[in-house]
């Protein structure tokens, strides 16, 4: 297939100010990982530059192997117990209003790191009691114990992303199926908890099908959306089908505000995390 040319409205000032390295230098002193790093996201510039970023606990090898994704896949290390602690000082220090907490899968553990996920948002809470938290969650493989405790944690938003509309799900995601993280999102909004997804366009789905994942996620209970261009992190990874236009990103939040959405962010450079302190 012929490499796309990446166009102008994608290209990126990463840019730099005392409150980037001040985020910096607390990142890397702690040890911390992080999604902004290893997911090479594009806004990291602008959120380090505000003092918000996306913590990954659990460590920085995932046991799955997504074909979008530039996290490390492989044997994960045991969890790092002092991890919970680690996050929580750190988002003291970054003096942090919202905190966005995502991990790698972990499959090889006996309850999937859930319990860890319930420990670390208790003590950024305990540590941080003004601190409002976004919890970026795996689907556990379903299981709806293993859910009910990140539930039971009352993280202010529960977020799991759905990635990528219902046909392409096969091909893009390693384990993940579609209808297992409609029914993460189904059960974290029946709870009473705020939903939140995601999904990467250009990977080959058309503006109907991305229509009909806004229709099943809204059936799920689930009311924030974000949308953003799918990037290819190397050339190993699933390819980009297209380049989508900023008119049509701003189609699709119309559409998915004129569904019933309550909140939409969609934009070439969108990510899950994306303005997370607004989505409350």
């Amino acid at each position: 297939m012929e490499h796309l040319r990446k166009p102008d409205w994608l290209k990126i000032d990463i840019g730099t100010n005392a409150r980037y390295t001040e985020t910096k230098q607390i990142v890397d002193t702690h040890k911390l990982h992080t999604i902004c790093t290893s997911g090479r996201c594009p806004n990291l510039g602008e959120c380090w530059g505000r003092g918000t970023a996306t913590f990954m606990i659990g460590g920085n090898i995932c046991t799955r192997a997504c074909k979008f994704c530039n996290t490390l896949s492989g044997k994960p290390l045991p969890l790092d117990l002092s991890e919970p602690a680690q996050v929580a000082e750190s988002v003291r220090l970054m003096k942090l209003r919202h905190a966005v907490i995502t991990s790698v899968d972990r499959d090889d553990l006996e309850d999937l790191g859930a319990h860890h996920w319930a420990q670390t948002i208790e003590t950024v809470r305990q540590v941080n009691p003004q601190t409002t938290i976004e919890a970026l969650i795996p689907d556990f493989q379903g299981r709806t114990e293993l859910v009910q405790l990140l539930i039971e944690a009352h993280p202010e938003i529960l977020s799991h992303n759905v990635e990528t509309v219902r046909r392409l799900t096969p091909e893009v995601r390693s384990v993940a199926r579609y209808d297992t993280s409609l029914a993460v999102l189904r059960q974290i909004a029946e709870n009473g908890i705020k939903s939140k997804s995601s999904i990467m366009v250009g990977l080959g789905e058309t503006p109907e099908e991305v229509e009909e994942t806004m229709d099943d996620l809204l059936a799920n209970g689930c009311k924030r959306l974000t949308i953003g261009q799918y990037l290819q992190p190397s050339r190993k990874h699933y390819p980009v089908k297209e380049y989508v236009t900023p008119e049509q990103f701003r189609k699709y939040k119309e559409t998915g505000m004129s569904k019933g959405f309550e909140m939409v962010e969609s934009g070439p450079l969108v990510r899950s995390s994306y303005h997370a302190e607004r989505h409350l």
